[in-house]
């Protein structure tokens, strides 16, 4: 189904929300670490060096956006990637950064130009 464009306000607001919330660093890195394979609070927050009550209310959040799923597991909770189109988000956001990064290597690495003098400007040869 295509896209309609301009955006409906609606879907601009849905969009919007889905960036907030995928813009906070330790989400970012909660998401990293469930990539690969799924993983309770516990493992999360030993692996990320947070407290489990702020890794929790992270993962609620991305667990109510359909990003984050769980499920129990004898007397613990481990969660995993619900929505593997987050990664495609992020691979492309990398992807940006890495080409300006490149760029911006480019141009350091560069020559410089050798300064023009004022009094060369004033009289040309």
């Amino acid at each position: 189904m295509p896209i309609p464009h301009p955006l409906p306000e609606p879907l601009v607001e849905l969009v919007a929300q889905r960036f907030r919330l995928i813009g906070e660093p330790m989400r970012i890195r909660l998401l990293d670490r469930l990539r690969y394979e799924e993983q309770s609070v516990g493992e999360l927050a030993e692996a990320l060096g947070a407290s489990q009550q702020n890794v929790s209310k992270h993962l609620t959040s991305l667990h109510q956006a359909g990003i984050a799923g769980r499920r129990k597991d004898g007397n613990r909770v481990v969660y995993s990637i619900a929505d593997e189109s987050i990664f495609a988000l992020c691979e492309i956001v990398c992807g940006g950064l890495q080409s300006q990064l490149t760029e911006l290597a480019q141009l350091l690495d560069a020559p410089a130009a050798p300064p023009t003098s004022a009094r060369s400007r004033e009289n040309p040869a």
